[in-house]
């Protein structure tokens, strides 16, 4: 796309903040009136009609104002939003209820789930903090028909993830109880990146095996297995675009379905610290968030503990007040977490 002017910008940010703020569709005499533009309506509305045309813009009736896109809230949280952040007094109370909660993970988590809910009135959703590092177990390869083998990884702590493996030739099972017991015997206690090591040790079936286990287990060092904590679905039932529609169930399918989660976070959450990430209208990854947008970030004491705090909202949000609330409060935590570790 070929880069917008600055007065461009100026309409695309300021569509935005218009629709955010009143959730309907913003019309150029408005512009113009409102933010007291020092152009005409013409000129604005020809503006308008060329962000339109890149798929910035859309206009939901013939007669009607424009509203952003998924495209245009992209272009606006990369290139426009820049530096966002909460107000010091806003800071200083959220900071002063974490001090005032009770030693221990749990609170500090309940509280951090009530805290983004009030502040990005939306659903927010925390997990607890768990270790960083997953620890190989044991795995099974069954043979199910022609090419296809089932692999059953059981890490420490009981997780298990199965996974469906296409081989080049067909292999026996007394093939396959070798390779696993090999694996098992020479893996067992590792975490993932020593997995990844024992793999180039082996060759034929049972490197492919392991590479495949060391991919899975640097999935699962992206997620948790702590408990999740939520709120705000209230705030997501007041939004206009849900009253009366069937699109909340959706929300609540969302928080709920622990294995759903888990697929976001293992493929957008960063594994640095306090690092905020974006997924605006599912980033035509995730066809159940086109309506949808999450603020997501990971917190915690490298190397020991680490969990993951966000909201979901829809994609007409605040996203700076959104994305300064999750930024801070994943420092609070951070601290929180890694004074626990200390004492």
């Amino acid at each position: 796309m070929e880069p917008l002017t600055e007065r461009q910008e100026t309409i695309l940010a300021l569509i935005v903040h218009d629709y955010v703020e009143t959730a309907k569709p913003t019309g150029s005499k408005t512009l113009v009136s409102k933010y007291n533009l020092a152009v005409s309506s013409a000129t604005v509305r020809n503006e308008m009609a060329f962000l339109t045309e890149l798929g910035l813009l859309r206009q939901p009736h013939t007669s009607a104002g424009r509203v952003p896109t998924e495209k245009g809230y992209r272009y606006f949280v990369r290139k426009l939003l820049g530096d966002a952040d909460l107000p010091a007094a806003e800071k200083r109370l959220i900071s002063h209820q974490f001090h005032q909660a009770k030693r221990g993970s749990d609170e500090w988590v309940q509280l951090a789930a009530t805290v983004l809910a009030q502040q990005s009135k939306s659903a927010s959703l925390v997990t607890a903090p768990s270790p960083e590092r997953s620890i190989f177990k044991q795995v099974e390869l069954i043979a199910t028909q022609d090419h296809q083998v089932l692999l059953v990884l059981v890490l420490q702590g009981g997780d298990v993830r199965q996974q469906m493996l296409a081989l080049a030739e067909v292999i026996n099972q007394e093939q396959l109880r070798e390779a696993s017991t090999l694996i098992t015997r020479l893996c067992s206690g590792k975490n993932t990146d020593q997995v990844a090591r024992q793999a180039n040790q082996f060759q034929g079936l049972a490197q492919e095996v392991t590479h495949l286990i060391s991919e899975i287990m640097a999935r699962a060092d992206a997620v948790w297995s702590g408990e999740i904590y939520r709120d705000g679905i209230s705030n997501m039932l007041a939004q206009p675009e849900f009253v009366d529609s069937p699109q909340i169930q959706q929300v609540v399918r969302l928080l709920e379905e622990r294995s759903y989660l888990e697929e976001i976070l293992a493929k957008v959450l960063n594994p640095k610290i306090g690092d905020v990430q974006v997924v605006i209208g599912g980033e035509g990854a995730w066809e159940e968030l086109k309506d949808f947008s999450i603020v997501l970030a990971r917190y915690g004491a490298p190397g020991r503990a680490t969990g993951a705090l966000g909201v979901l909202g829809p994609t007409r949000m605040a996203y700076g007040r959104t994305i300064s609330a999750v930024s801070y409060v994943a420092g609070l935590l951070s601290d929180l977490v890694i004074g626990t570790y200390s004492d």
